[in-house]
């Protein structure tokens, strides 16, 4: 489980591919005192430690992660947005994150507003019923608060702590991100379609018509 604060802006060193991608990284978050078999997000991807040397750490990105995220384009110099785990007792500055990426989405456009940076991304039909205006969502890995939905697109602003410590600002137009949509709304739109008849208690059931069904989304 993660916040979605960033941590560190780490720098992709060697990617060795295979049948499970190998995914060299340098980090100043002391990468000697990584536990292995540790939980850390990249790019808002949860992935495990298994290997560390000096300030770098190794972790492996099984088919289904490259297929499902971004994580299949980064190479060698990329910088990548890190978080460890969160500990117990943490404070929980952002919003509960699980690391699974939902969706890759793309950045429409982006333009200052005073001194921060708005960005407008592609809303993925999938995910739009769990979209709120003022509710939070996570793009690659940063915890951030959606500005304002439409059916087919979102847009949040980013200040400029956040500007500076993360890899969005960056970011130009037609670039791939990570979605990962708040946690909590996709359990109460589950459980007010399984009340309502949508979906089978046994996982799988839940759709984005489903969810539309039993009165959630956009109109």
């Amino acid at each position: 489980m993660f916040t979605g604060l960033i941590q560190d802006l780490g720098r992709v060193e060697r990617v060795i591919p295979g049948g499970m991608t190998d995914l060299w990284i340098r980090t100043s978050l002391g990468a000697e005192k990584f536990d292995l078999g540790e939980s850390i997000a990249v790019d808002g991807a949860c992935l495990t430690v298994v290997e560390r040397s000096g300030d770098t750490f190794k972790v492996q990105a099984a088919p289904e992660t490259l297929r499902r995220t971004t994580l299949g384009a980064v190479q060698p110099g990329s910088r990548v947005n890190l978080e460890r785990a969160l500990a117990l007792g943490d404070r929980l500055g952002g919003h509960l994150v699980s690391g699974h990426v939902d969706a890759v989405s793309e950045v429409l456009e982006t333009f200052p507003e005073g001194g921060s940076w708005v960005m407008r991304f592609r809303l993925p039909a999938e995910l739009a019923p769990f979209f709120i205006e003022k509710g939070s969502v996570a793009i690659d890995g940063i915890s951030l608060t959606v500005n304002s939905v439409e059916a087919d697109r979102f847009s949040v602003q980013l200040i400029p702590e956040t500007q500076e410590r993360t890899t969005l600002k960056g970011k130009a137009a037609g670039a791939r991100v990570n979605l990962e949509a708040d946690q909590i709304g996709k359990y109460v739109a589950r459980l007010f379609a399984l009340q309502r008849g949508q979906g089978a208690p046994g996982g799988g059931g839940l759709t984005a018509a489903a969810v539309r069904a039993a009165g959630f989304g956009t109109p």
